[in-house]
């Protein structure tokens, strides 16, 4: 960035389907914050819920506000006191700010701060622009290795860790993964990194099993997981799955996952439920001793997540099917709402003005599913 850097462009979005490509000043970092040049920005589920419906669960656009909470870029500035990080460093951004002194935070579990923030999430302005003031401590060094596009998606990679840190797996574990999105073939690919003897994904449709299938799992049709109503109060089948992680959003599918559990099994609930409500099969759950366990973003994954795909043991650039310049990011919000042959869409703010958009993946590494996209809880 030079000195006659003083203004940036950023998508704002002033309601539904209102998205404004503006010019804003560039922020200043203060003490102990870091300038980031934004290099790409990943779209998931609560940024097209806020684009089509102007709200994302209880949580409502009542001002301009800019999305986006999945950013990587570079290090280009430090305010003082901000010592850690070189300028020049390719960085992931972890989006969610905690408190950092309430008991949760200094218990570590900072990911349920009741006063955290989030970029992104209203009235919080997010990463659709090209620069942004950051924490120091919220910026995390990237590989040298890795295209800094895909930084990108260390965010859901760490969604996907932190769900397999809470489903307890350990070495030799069978694995039952829900829902073949992003988030879905993230955390199959985090289950085999981490020891998992099998991991079979389900999904309804038959691309994205392909695409799980490259990724080195067993797949199985989300119907062939339909629970059979005459064997609703039969016991479970001891050679079942140890854990199962639905990544769907769908309260049929993790009813579909946790009846597929052995006794004693673990089923982790990772993709927001569509509904508020969901009917489990709670008192037969009760019988087999079986674990419900619920994960919410991440706390202190990020490490971890961005040492896996230094290591090349999670593939993130396949998981990326298009990418578009700033000015196109209306296109890009619509293209990732409408076209469920998409995985990951990214934003590229650094990329020319009109450039056009790119298509990393090939047809066969895109779904024509025409279900639901998973979204995952980030608030």
């Amino acid at each position: 960035m030079t000195e006659e850097t003083k203004t940036q462009r950023a998508a704002v979005l002033h309601g539904p389907k209102d998205l404004r490509v503006e010019d804003r000043p560039v922020p200043a970092p203060g003490p102990g914050e870091v300038l980031v040049r934004i290099a790409a920005v990943g779209l998931c589920g609560s940024d097209l819920h806020y684009y089509a419906h102007g709200e994302n669960g209880p949580n409502v656009l009542r001002t301009p506000t800019v999305l986006g909470h999945e950013p990587s870029g570079v290090v280009v500035a430090a305010g003082p006191g901000a010592e850690h990080h070189t300028t020049g460093t390719p960085v992931a951004v972890e989006p969610a700010h905690p408190c950092g002194r309430c008991a949760l935070c200094r218990a570590g579990r900072y990911n349920l701060c009741p006063r955290g923030t989030c970029f992104g999430s209203p009235p919080t302005d997010g990463a659709l622009t090209e620069y942004l003031v950051v924490p120091e401590g919220f910026v995390h060094p990237l590989p040298a290795s890795m295209d800094v596009r895909h930084g990108a998606l260390i965010e859901p990679l760490a969604v996907a860790v932190h769900a397999v840190r809470r489903s307890g797996l350990v070495p030799g574990d069978r694995v039952l993964v829900t829902g073949a999105g992003p988030i879905g073939l993230l955390v199959l690919q985090v289950a085999i990194a981490s020891g998992a003897a099998s991991v079979t994904v389900s999904d309804v449709a038959d691309a994205r099993l392909r695409h799980a299938a490259e990724l080195g799992a067993e797949t199985v049709g989300a119907a062939e997981l339909t629970p059979d109503p005459a064997r609703a109060t039969a016991l479970a089948d001891p050679e079942g799955f140890d854990i199962a992680l639905d990544c769907s959003g769908n309260g049929g599918a993790l009813v579909g996952a946790i009846r597929a559990l052995r006794p004693g099994g673990t089923a982790v609930v990772v993709g927001n439920p569509s509904a508020p409500v969901t009917e489990l099969p709670l008192a037969w759950m009760q019988r087999q001793e079986m674990s419900l366990v619920t994960a919410f973003r991440y706390a202190g994954d990020f490490p971890a997540a961005i040492a896996l795909a230094g290591t090349g043991r999670i593939r993130l650039g396949p998981l990326v099917t298009a990418s578009f310049p700033l000015d196109r990011a209306d296109t890009a919000l619509t293209t990732a709402l409408t076209d469920r042959s998409q995985l990951k869409v990214l934003v590229e703010p650094g990329r020319a003005p009109d450039s056009g958009a790119r298509q990393p993946g090939s047809a066969a590494q895109r779904s024509d599913s025409g279900a639901r996209q998973e979204e995952t809880a980030r608030g």
